[in-house]
């Protein structure tokens, strides 16, 4: 009787897949959450005895990454950069530091531009 209710490892590997494919990382969270998150769904798929390559996972990881990222992303293309899924995100964790950095940097300048502009116009 317990047959005829359980799942069937198809449909599984179908969410599982289809939820690795969909998932995208929201601009300025963090790298390191979604990391966890795409690594376990990777681990998942793994026990479900899917035969992805190592390469596939990290394609599809790097196309989960918001536009902040882009030029990280062709620097590891252009590269030929060989990783594995944990490496890469390590990688990436130092990475999102230094974008965090320019970025704050940039709305400084910005801020600092504009009130200047304002000042000038004030006459």
């Amino acid at each position: 009787m317990s047959q005829v209710y359980a799942v069937p490892d198809r449909h599984i590997r179908y969410a599982a897949t289809k939820t690795l494919f969909s998932t995208k990382m929201i601009e300025g969270s963090s790298v390191h959450e979604h990391g966890v998150k795409m690594v376990s769904l990777v681990e998942k798929l793994k026990d479900l005895k899917v035969d992805l390559e190592n390469e596939t996972y990290i394609d599809v990881f790097l196309q989960s990454l918001p536009p902040s990222f882009d030029s990280f992303i062709v620097n590891y293309n252009m590269n030929g950069l060989e990783k594995v899924i944990h490496e890469l995100i390590n990688i990436l964790i130092q990475c999102e530091t230094t974008i965090e950095k320019f970025a704050s940097s940039v709305l400084v300048k910005e801020a600092s531009t504009s009130e200047a502009k304002e000042k000038g116009d004030g006459h």
